[in-house]
C-alpha cells in the first residue's frame, strides 16, 4: 500500500444542483494535507473555485448531456482533500505536488473562464468511449 491523496470536488449549478468528483494523487514528497488545502485555497477563485479542463481534471458539467440553460457556468468548486491508501494495482500517475504546481501556474496566468456553449463539443467529445 502506499500514501495518496484524493481530491474531491463539484460542479454546482445556479440552481444548486450537484455533480460530485474525486481524483487520487501519488504523494511521494509526504505532503500534509493542511499544506495542500492551503496551497489549493491559495489558488482558486474566492479560495475554491477553478476551471477543471486546465488542471487536467474531468469536467462534471450537466450540460454534456443536457442543454446549456441560464444557471450553468464554467468553474468547478474545490470539496476536500484527504489521505487515503492507494492499492498497489491502482497508483495514479499523477503526484499531488504535480498538480499543485499546475494549479498555481493556472492562477498565476489567470484561470480562463469561457461561456459554456463554447466548448460544449470539447465537453461532449471528453465523455465518448475511447
Amino acid at each position: 500500500m502506499t500514501n495518496g491523496i484524493r481530491f474531491s470536488y463539484l460542479y454546482r449549478d445556479a440552481g444548486n444542483y450537484k455533480a460530485w468528483g474525486s481524483v487520487d494523487f501519488t504523494n511521494p514528497d509526504e505532503l500534509s494535507v493542511e499544506v495542500i488545502e492551503r496551497k489549493l485555497r491559495d489558488s482558486f477563485d474566492q479560495q475554491e473555485l477553478f476551471i477543471a479542463h486546465q488542471v487536467g481534471l474531468p469536467e462534471l458539467f450537466f450540460y454534456a448531456d443536457e442543454p446549456v440553460t441560464g444557471d450553468d457556468h464554467c468553474y468547478h468548486e474545490f470539496a476536500a482533500v484527504e489521505g487515503i491508501e492507494l492499492t498497489d494495482t491502482k497508483i495514479p500517475e499523477r503526484s499531488i505536488t504535480e498538480f499543485l504546481t499546475e494549479v498555481q501556474a493556472c492562477a498565476d496566468k489567470g484561470w480562463a473562464v469561457f461561456h459554456p456553449a463554447d466548448r460544449l463539443d470539447a465537453i461532449r467529445a471528453s465523455r465518448l468511449p475511447s
